[in-house]
């Protein structure tokens, strides 16, 4: 074979490669592939129509981005996360939703603003006709159009990465009666801070939002804990 069909090879499996990694991402996304689930090599590569080697190579790449474990003679599991890498992640995510503040406020427009609040009017109404799986989606987007608008493409990309892992604690915060209203109360405090220009109250209230949002978090698994050992 020559170099550049060697070449082509190299780039073709890496695209497929690619390929898988997002159709696993999607369904952790979704809440399709849960916690613990198996992942099951030749179910993907004939879902997909592609051979077994991308497949693998994905499994590999997910790994390093912490989202599933390679048990050996076991096969491949979506991760749990514990408490304490739960709080280093949004330990991380709130320096990098404050930075994001900082740098966004002094620069947005008129029509940002707009399509923002836009989108957490969305996020409420969804909340309430279409529950959790309506409200991830656009709260997701809502975070990263944030981390977008600042056109910092680095801030971006490190963001996706943890965010990425954070679906692993998708649904964890949720489950307690009036989070979803504390979280839109948030939003609107991040946007009333940004619509005034100010860097340090919009990079305050996001750093806030993240902190808050962990507090809900870890009160829900604990509730969900307790929950469990009741009925053991």
């Amino acid at each position: 074979m020559t170099s550049s069909a060697n070449s082509f090879e190299l780039l073709r499996s890496m695209t497929l490669s690619g390929l898988v990694q997002e159709e696993i991402l999607r369904g952790i996304k979704t809440g399709e592939l849960t916690v613990g689930a198996k992942l099951n090599e030749i179910d993907l590569a004939e879902r997909l129509r592609i051979s077994r080697s991308p497949v693998r190579e994905a499994f590999r790449a997910l790994e390093e981005a912490g989202l599933v474990r390679l048990e050996k003679n076991r096969g491949v599991f979506i991760r749990d996360l514990s408490d304490e890498e739960a709080a280093e992640l949004y330990e991380v995510r709130a320096g990098m939703d404050e930075m994001a503040g900082r740098l966004l406020a002094p620069r947005v427009t008129e029509e940002q603003v707009g399509e923002l609040r836009a989108l957490v009017t969305q996020l409420e109404t969804s909340s309430i006709s279409g529950g959790v799986n309506n409200y991830f989606p656009l709260n997701i987007a809502f975070h990263d159009r944030l981390v977008e608008m600042t056109g910092n493409s680095m801030l971006l990309g490190l963001y996706r990465q943890v965010v990425n892992r954070m679906h692993l604690l998708r649904r964890r915060g949720f489950s307690i009666s009036g989070s979803s209203a504390a979280s839109h109360a948030e939003h609107r405090i991040i946007l009333d801070a940004l619509a005034t220009r100010n860097a340090d109250a919009t990079a305050r209230a996001m750093r806030q939002h993240v902190e808050s949002g962990f507090q809900r978090a870890l009160a829900a698994h604990h509730q969900e804990e307790s929950a469990a050992q009741a009925q053991a």
